[in-house]
């Protein structure tokens, strides 16, 4: 019996099933934050505004690569991506790094799963069996090379965010929402450990004291509203200084 390996096809994903993605964490997080309908709606991704992100991300030629159509329930033809997980990796960190690590959780277990089947050889002839440990010496050497240059790339990758980490300090600070003197009910409720904070108690603190709220961006949202120190200690007598918490 010759030593065959199955042929199987890469694992893909494609961007409706990354759209799908995202917006199941935007609508858990909108959830947790409020109960408003509007507000979980307006957090959703639509298909079309991620089909148009794809390009910036990846570039236009190498985008291309990846374009295709699917059949609506209509019958219509419409544009959509299918990603192998290189670049689904690279579109859903452009989103959040959870994401990230989600989609490549997800794809690394339909690889397993989708995993070839090798037949074993016939080890009683002898010119098989060394075919056999040829292509598995092969598969070894290409598995390494694999590997490195994987490393070779995340290296590079993590050097590129370093440096922009650098450039773009204050914005990322804001992004966090680790500003000094004001923190969001997503920030808090994180540093007190799921603790749930009504943000039209905080909003009305807010008001009578004189201090308004001010916009911090958010990845999944935009920007979200963060409220001062003052306000947070008289509304619900907690510091938003995370060493005061531990």
């Amino acid at each position: 019996m010759n030593a065959l390996i199955s042929t199987v096809n890469p694992v893909t994903m494609t961007s409706l099933e990354l759209v799908d993605y995202i917006n199941s964490e935007r609508i858990a997080e909108a959830n947790s934050l409020c109960t408003d309908d509007m507000a979980v709606r307006a957090a959703e991704l639509r298909h079309d505004d991620f089909l148009r992100k794809v390009p910036k991300v990846l570039g236009e030629e190498v985008a291309r690569n990846f374009a295709g159509y699917y059949k609506a329930s209509n019958g219509k033809q419409n544009p959509m991506y299918s990603f192998p997980k290189r670049e689904a990796c690279l579109m859903a960190m452009s989103y959040s790094y959870d994401l990230q690590a989600k989609v490549f959780d997800r794809m690394t277990e339909l690889e397993q799963r989708n995993s070839p089947v090798i037949a074993m050889p016939n080890f009683s002839n002898p010119a098989e069996a060394a075919r056999a440990w040829a292509l598995e010496y092969e598969a070894r050497q290409t598995a390494e090379r694999t590997k490195a240059e994987i490393g070779t790339r995340r290296e590079a990758t993590a050097m590129n965010t370093a440096s922009q980490a650098v450039k773009k300090a204050t914005a990322l600070e804001r992004e966090l929402d680790k500003a000094k003197d004001y923190a969001s009910v997503k920030r808090m409720e994180m540093l007190y450990h799921g603790t749930r904070f009504n943000w039209r108690l905080l909003k009305s603190a807010a008001v009578e004291m004189g201090m308004p709220a001010i916009d911090v961006f958010d990845a999944n949202y935009g920007t979200v509203k963060a409220y001062h120190a003052s306000v947070w200690m008289e509304a619900y007598a907690v510091s938003i200084d995370a060493k005061e918490c531990e």
